[in-house]
């Protein structure tokens, strides 16, 4: 991979933004690489959990002005092409089965509130800045709507989408965007201890409630949805695993999925 990192540590997989140098903006080769490192993590069974990181000052600046450049002469059929490649991205991040969490370290601008909306779990820190510009440029944040929209509710957006204004981190975290924020010092401490929290729980059980949140959210609780939780309960109590987490509970062990705490937060590595 020519612009991420990738690093294993006690069931985590850590995917790093490597463009520091333009703020970590994407392009079409880091929307084809961002696809391809999470279509191959999805199916590795010792990956447990994985994280969305960033290198440099900024978490991602949004799109690179270089692509930028070069979409400004495309036609209507070609842009179609390069927004359906982004739109795929997104969908790849947010579909993962695995449990997802941005370690979001500075800026998060424009196409990069998607990546942070895909994920599960959003930690910032407190000298964060949100900013949804696309307006300003007369464009929509359009491909990621429908993901930054489920992250911070319709009302919250009608706002941040019109305006383009930029907010902080405390206003990202008031309005559900992300779910902790904290000090620079102890981003990677506060990433640590969620990851861990994933990697001890059940990996099918996870899977299986991911799809469950994904079947819910926003859906009227009508008899189809009740008898779609009724069976899903039923069928991971008869399941291998969920038949080891309740003898491992009631024996007072722990399960055989669960692995031991790492020592440090994850440190990229390029692989």
């Amino acid at each position: 991979m020519q612009h991420l990192l990738l690093s294993f540590e006690a069931g985590v997989a850590t995917v790093t933004l490597n463009r520091p140098e333009v703020r970590n903006a994407f392009n079409d080769e880091v929307i084809a690489e961002l696809t391809e490192v999470f279509l191959d993590l999805r199916s590795r069974a010792e990956v447990r959990c994985i994280v969305l990181a960033a290198s440099g000052t900024a978490f991602c600046a949004g799109a690179d002005l270089n692509w930028m450049k070069r979409m400004a002469s495309y036609s209507r059929e070609e842009n179609l092409a390069d927004a359906t490649a982004l739109a795929r991205m997104l969908q790849v991040l947010y579909e993962c089965p695995k449990p997802t969490i941005a370690r979001v370290q500075g800026d998060v601008y424009a196409g990069g509130t998607g990546l942070v909306a895909a994920c599960d779990i959003a930690v910032a820190v407190a000298g964060a800045n949100f900013c949804l510009s696309e307006t300003r440029l007369g464009l929509i944040p359009a491909t990621v709507g429908p993901y930054v929209v489920r992250a911070m509710g319709a009302r919250p957006a009608h706002r941040w989408f019109l305006t383009a204004e930029r907010f902080d981190a405390a206003e990202a975290h008031r309005i559900g965007f992300v779910h902790e924020v904290v000090a620079a010092d102890a981003l990677d401490a506060k990433v640590t201890e969620i990851a861990q929290a994933l990697v001890n729980a059940g990996p099918m059980a996870v899977k299986a409630c991911k799809a469950l949140l994904q079947d819910v959210a926003d859906k009227e609780i009508s008899p189809v949805l009740v008898q779609r939780t009724v069976e899903g309960i039923a069928d991971i109590r008869v399941s291998d695993e969920g038949r080891e987490g309740i003898q491992s509970f009631l024996g007072k062990r722990k399960p055989g999925w669960h692995q031991p705490s790492p020592n440090t937060g994850p440190t990229p590595q390029e692989s």
